[in-house]
């Protein structure tokens, strides 16, 4: 039996995994123990829920990238920009890229202080071939082309592989600093928000842009022949004239950007306007586009007829949905912790079947295709009936146990009808940002004021953010104009609608975006028996199989992990009840208060 942990640190979304024989058992992100969102610190609590499944010692820890190459990227992207390069050259000396064996140090006195033996052997593996390993091994393909994209590794922001058997083979690859990623990450600059964090805002903003507007045809334009120039192939280059990232300081030069687009920047917690919304459009249009003729080649260049996905960029599921239905593959898999969380379980994996040649399976299954690697994504811990009997102890918390799950499903769906939101928190956490329902907060669908409601007075947030539906699978092409399997909410699709065709005709109205379309969830039996048991119950009730699903957290936290977590965010968010586990609580019957106000900003 070999026992591999992989890491992903020191940038952003540390995370740590578990891969036991090939197979990935347990991950978790520092963030949801830590409860500082992105956390890029060591994964010291992560390793030490990783421990507790480890079913015996650990043989090998592997790192996800390079940080000798990463360094030396660093030295020569400053140098090269001289003298505009002193800035960027401080900031790194400054966090120590410049310096050697940083990162090795570091990873060996944390796992040290999680008490691995200090000859435990560290293994290194590049950028991208981890996001290619944690989209390959866990797919049900025995060969695939894989593709990854994001903003840079070492010095890859680009890359397409053939995973065949155990053995992943590196096609090509576009290296920094012409990245796609960095072209989103600089436009979501411009808009008002967060680098590394508010990209899935930008995506969400695309939908209100006007797509017959001249105006959004004159932005696409600016940014095809000044911003980045894409070759049939898919391959680009960013104009670095309008770029800063590559000098240090900013990603861009937001004054040079406004002389060239013709638009302000929009400053964080200002109102978001039209023509930021078309800018939104006009740069997830080139995204869309840049990502179709990529997989296109790697189609062309694999002979693969399936695909599997990875990196930061492979979140965005409206390009997804593009590549799976425009780019010539019978089958697309993506890896749902795509971003650089995932890098972990890609790490463990390469390790194994790479460094150490461990066999993957191979041939057809007796029931089907292999299985999922992933197991729904529900990799994290679990809360413990102990950790939840303590909130009475520490806060007074009130609430009914259910012996049978049957009957506590019927009583939260009957809520659901009735307009109430539902904290939902069961089994093991789901690794990755989407919440599949393990640690969601849940609501009727069929409501229009359900969306608003829950941005304003729930989730504290903008107020264009949508919100996804979980759906029974049984029951997606009732909802869903074509509905493909959704299991990791990484795909969009339109909401059928009556013949009029308008949006607010949509049967789940708080779960269909303004364009129409919505980032569904498709849900199975046995892949999530108790979701789908309360989406059965709610069906009953109401005729209607879908619930709204969004991640239970509030502005500026991670997603809840513990009972503890979920609790006060119960109480902070004022949602109507808490499921946890078979226990329920209801607000109105809580002694405890915690202020909804003065939430952190993300």
């Amino acid at each position: 039996m070999t026992r591999i942990i992989g890491i992903s640190a020191f940038y952003h979304d540390s995370a740590a995994a578990l891969v036991v024989d090939g197979e990935l058992v347990a991950a978790a992100q520092e963030e949801r123990f830590s409860r500082r969102k992105h956390d890029p610190s060591f994964p010291q609590q992560s390793i030490a829920f990783l421990l507790e499944h480890a079913p015996g010692p650990v043989d090998a820890v592997a790192y996800y990238e390079s940080p000798w190459l990463k360094r030396h990227r660093v030295r020569s992207t400053v140098l090269a920009a001289a003298p505009h390069g002193l800035d960027g050259f401080a900031l790194a000396l400054a966090g120590g890229a410049l310096r050697r064996d940083t990162t090795q140090r570091a990873l060996r006195h944390g796992l040290r202080i999680a008490g691995l033996p200090a000859d435990t052997p560290l293994l290194w593996s590049r950028h991208h071939l981890s996001h290619a390993a944690s989209a390959y091994y866990p797919s049900p393909f025995e060969r695939a082309a894989v593709l990854t994209v994001d903003g840079v590794g070492e010095y890859a922001t680009t890359g397409l592989f053939l995973g065949s058997g155990h053995r992943i083979q590196a096609l090509a690859e576009q290296r920094f600093p012409h990245s796609l990623g960095l072209l989103y990450s600089a436009v979501t600059y411009f808009c008002g928000f967060k680098v590394d964090s508010g990209e899935y805002k930008l995506m969400g903003l695309a939908a209100y842009g006007d797509p017959r507007s001249a105006r959004t045809a004159g932005l696409r334009k600016l940014i095809t022949e000044h911003l980045i120039d894409i070759r049939p192939d898919g391959s680009f280059l960013l104009n670095l004239r309008h770029f800063a990232f590559h000098r240090g300081g900013t990603i861009i030069d937001a004054g040079d950007w406004e002389e060239l687009l013709g638009l302000r920047r929009r400053l964080p917690e200002t109102p978001v306007g039209d023509e930021h919304a078309n800018l939104a459009l006009a740069v997830q249009q080139v995204t869309e586009e840049v990502m179709l003729r990529l997989a296109r080649l790697a189609r062309s260049r694999s002979g693969s007829t399936a695909l599997c996905l990875a990196g930061g960029v492979a979140l965005n599921c409206v390009a997804n949905t593009r590549i799976l239905r425009d780019a010539g593959f019978d089958d697309v898999w993506i890896q749902p912790a795509a971003g650089d969380a995932g890098g972990a379980a890609g790490a463990a994996l390469a390790a194994y079947h790479l460094a150490l040649g461990g066999p993957r399976p191979s041939g057809p299954r007796p029931d089907g295709p292999r299985p999922d690697g992933m197991n729904g994504a529900l990799l994290g811990p679990e809360v413990s009936p102990g950790s939840v009997a303590r909130l009475k102890d520490r806060y007074g918390a009130d609430y009914e146990r259910y012996g049978e799950f049957d009957a506590l499903a019927a009583v939260v769906a009957g809520e659901l009808a009735a307009g109430k939101v539902v904290g939902w928190v069961q089994g093991r956490m789901e690794f990755g940002p989407r919440a599949l329902g393990n640690r969601s907060i849940l609501a009727d669908p069929r409501n229009p004021e359900t969306k608003a409601w829950l941005n304003t007075h729930i989730k504290a947030r903008e107020d264009f953010r949508p919100f996804a539906p979980s759906v029974l699978a049984e029951a997606a092409e009732h909802y869903f104009e074509a509905p493909a399997q959704s299991r990791y909410m990484l795909l969009t699709t339109d909401v059928r609608r009556s013949p009029e065709g308008a949006v607010d005709a949509s049967p789940i109205p708080a779960a269909t975006h303004v364009d129409g379309s919505a980032r569904h969830h498709t849900v199975e039996e046995p892949r999530n028996p108790r979701l789908w048991r309360l989406l059965t119950e709610f069906e009953r009730l109401t005729g209607c199989s879908a619930l709204v699903n969004t991640s239970f957290n509030v502005r500026g936290e991670p997603m809840v992990a513990s009972a503890d977590d979920a609790y006060r965010c119960f109480l902070r968010a004022g949602i109507d009840l808490l499921v946890l586990g078979d226990c329920l609580f209801r607000l109105d019957r809580q002694s405890a208060r915690i202020d909804h106000a003065a939430l952190p900003l993300d």
